[in-house]
């Protein structure tokens, strides 16, 4: 019977929603595994990279399903991982440690799209004022935080909000972009490894239901974790479209079969777009290890595709990294 260690990030002492669902991913991971066949076993990556090391080698594991998302609580570490796993040279899920580096640093992502003539927002790193256009709308996010960590209406701006950019700089340094913000639809692609070539699930649209006109119109952190809110109650995710919108699926669809070449993503991955008032499709982020919680864009967007998710598992063991 083959084994499967699933990795996963130490937690800390009072971790938060966004930090825990981790377990949720594992625990459908290692159910799917089961369906398959696998023997599983479950190991915490710390900042020990010795244990660490140590409690990979004596797990004697066929495969490692990556789940690591952060080290030490850094997200700006999470390719330490594949970087271990590839120095051992044992099959690992997921992207490798320089997909990792490329993705998690969100501004060098935006310059890859750009450099391979995939449209993305214009952005400034750690910006004063002066570089900004005070008519202008901008969106501040963390260079590397994932999950909306660090996203909430106060970080959407005009050019001339001096204090609210000079908010986010108190609470990031120089670890933080600013791009514009582009006013529009918002969708989400999930794609896995095929036998020869990408399998790119059905698109997703979020829909900002009953929003106040004055408010932004974006997936912050209140939306995907906090329960009782009015963004999470309010955001939702939607497979249906109508025939107008097919055009504009197929090149969403070829968007994100280029955007998995473009970065050497493995396994299974996830594109965000915002689509402007003209029809042009900007990519936001290409995110290397969506989460696959089972009430998570990942696995939704595998059911609407009839897929059993153990399917989709079986897949992403034999795009392992070897």
């Amino acid at each position: 019977m083959k084994k499967a260690l699933i990795l996963i990030n130490q937690l800390s002492e009072a971790p938060t929603p966004d930090e825990q669902d981790v377990l949720d991913q594992a625990q459908v991971v290692e159910e799917a595994l089961l369906k398959l066949g696998f023997k599983t076993e479950r190991a915490f990556f710390s900042f020990n990279l010795e244990k660490t090391k140590q409690q990979i080698i004596e797990s004697k594991a066929d495969y490692v399903f990556n789940l690591v998302e952060s080290v030490d609580g850094k997200a700006e570490l999470i390719h330490f991982a594949p970087a271990l796993l590839q120095s051992l040279k044992i099959p690992f899920t997921g992207s490798g440690a320089e997909t990792m580096i490329i993705t998690t640093n969100k501004p060098l992502a935006k310059q890859f799209c750009r450099f391979h003539g995939i449209l993305t927002p214009d952005w400034h790193i750690a910006p004063s004022s002066k570089d900004l256009i005070h008519d202008k709308k901008y969106i501040a996010k963390p260079i590397y935080e994932d999950a909306s960590v660090g996203i909430d209406d106060n970080s959407v701006f005009w050019g001339n909000d001096v204090q609210k950019l000079e908010n986010y700089r108190t609470r990031y340094g120089n670890n933080f972009f600013v791009e514009e913000f582009i006013e529009g639809r918002e969708f989400n692609i999930s794609v896995f490894a095929g036998k020869k070539k990408p399998i790119v699930l059905p698109p997703a649209e979020i829909l900002f239901v009953n929003f106040p006109q004055d408010k932004p119109t974006i997936i912050g952190y209140q939306a995907k974790w906090k329960e009782d809110s009015f963004e999470y109650k309010n955001t939702q995710r939607t497979f249906e479209f109508s025939a107008k919108d097919n055009a504009l699926i197929k090149k969403l669809e070829a968007i994100t079969a280029q955007c998995w070449e473009v970065f050497n993503l493995r396994g299974y991955a996830r594109v965000d777009y915002r689509l402007d008032k003209n029809g042009n499709i900007y990519v936001l982020e290409a995110n290397a290890n969506p989460c696959l919680s089972a009430d998570a864009g990942f696995y939704a967007a595998a059911m609407k595709a009839g897929f059993a998710f153990e399917d989709i598992i079986d897949f992403v063991i034999k795009d392992c990294i070897k």
